[in-house]
């Protein structure tokens, strides 16, 4: 079976694990803050703030903003739930725009329509697939009614946008090191900013609501959102492989572009601005259920990402919203094999089993 995801583990990621071990410093720790220097420089931003995973750091954010009882956030619909949960547990709403129907991010005037017509608080991005939001129209909209642009990174370390690396383009950004992710840590989560009073916001609130020098003194109330030395050391070692994961994805994604340029099917769209990274390689087709059926008798692995859009949710009812290209998608998309452990032979094999299916069906 071709898998949907491959996580790359190797003897460095062990090596680093087992020297954590050895030192007996397995939470939060000097490990811990050389990654989180080692990723900020990554992304050209000032500051990271490790957590426990991609929701607690979307949590953390909008804490460190401000954001709680009675605000409001606009962010896309098409996401996983985690970018509207994590609005919703500190006690603020999400408000659902539509997305852009080739690249399934954010509508600027969707966003520019919600903000003009209700009272919103924040915006939150979402960089989906790997493919960055456009963030300059959304900068716009963020300048003229003095709000916060934050990015939900969590699919697109390394992802670039009009030559800026997510992470340093809005006022903060969150990332996940989920395992399927183009770099992990098993769990995890950052988050980047310029900002040194947001930084120091959240390495509280993640750390109980401690000052920042690590005291009993406990100034607001937090979690217990800390990342652990044993997740850092992975990610030390995986940030160093990014480029090269980076490079594969883009190289395997390119091919599939080459050898499905004959097909039905509709393949990702880069805008000339915008550097993807392909998190995941997302096609679009009006007969998901036949073609992923065949795929998957052929030993294809494939994957929908998101079969159910986030206010479609039972634990959404209520918050309805005007989603039309939303809707239609979701019934559309279907995500192909593209992570860096394929072969030419595996990519021969994933387009010429979508071929076949076109040509006999």
């Amino acid at each position: 079976m071709i898998s949907i995801a491959n996580p790359q583990m190797g003897p460095e990621e062990k090596d680093g694990v087992l020297d954590i071990l050895d030192s007996g410093m397995l939470a939060d720790g000097p490990e811990v803050r050389a990654f989180e220097d080692e990723f900020s420089a990554y992304c050209d931003a000032k500051h990271g703030i490790a957590t426990s995973n991609g929701t607690t750091a979307l949590h953390t954010m909008f804490e460190a903003f401000g954001i709680g009882d009675g605000d409001h956030v606009v962010t896309s619909p098409f996401s996983f739930v985690a970018s509207a949960n994590a609005i919703r547990l500190t006690g603020a709403e999400p408000v659902f725009a539509d997305i852009d129907a080739e690249t399934y991010t954010l509508d600027p005037k969707a966003v520019e329509e919600t903000v003009r017509e209700q009272d919103i608080d924040a915006i939150l991005a979402v960089h989906l697939y790997g493919l960055p939001a456009a963030m300059e129209q959304l900068r716009e909209i963020a300048n003229e009614y003095h709000i916060p642009l934050l990015e939900d990174a969590a699919q697109a370390h390394g992802a670039e946008y009009q030559g800026s690396k997510v992470g340093s383009i809005g006022d903060a950004a969150c990332f996940s090191f989920y395992p399927t992710k183009n770099m992990t840590t098993g769990e995890g989560g950052m988050i980047t900013t310029d900002r040194v009073d947001i930084a120091d916001h959240a390495s509280s609130f993640i750390n109980h609501g401690r000052t920042t020098d690590g005291g009993y003194e406990h100034v607001r109330l937090g979690h217990n959102f800390r990342m652990t030395s044993i997740a850092a050391a992975i990610g030390r070692v995986q940030l160093e492989k990014l480029p090269q994961y980076i490079d594969a994805r883009r190289s395997n994604a390119a091919a599939l572009d080459k050898e499905l340029c004959e097909a039905s099917v509709l393949t990702p769209t880069e805008p000339d601005n915008a550097r993807h990274v392909y998190h995941q390689y997302t096609i679009r087709t009006d007969d998901r259920e036949g073609l992923s059926e065949y795929l998957q008798s052929n030993d294809v692995g494939t994957g929908v990402y998101y079969p159910v859009p986030i206010h479609k949710q039972a634990a959404y009812d209520g918050y309805g919203c005007s989603a039309a290209i939303t809707e239609r998608v979701s019934d559309k998309v279907l995500s192909l094999p593209v992570h860096p452990e394929l072969s030419d032979s595996d990519i021969e094999t994933i387009t010429n089993t979508i071929l076949d299916y076109e040509e006999n069906k």
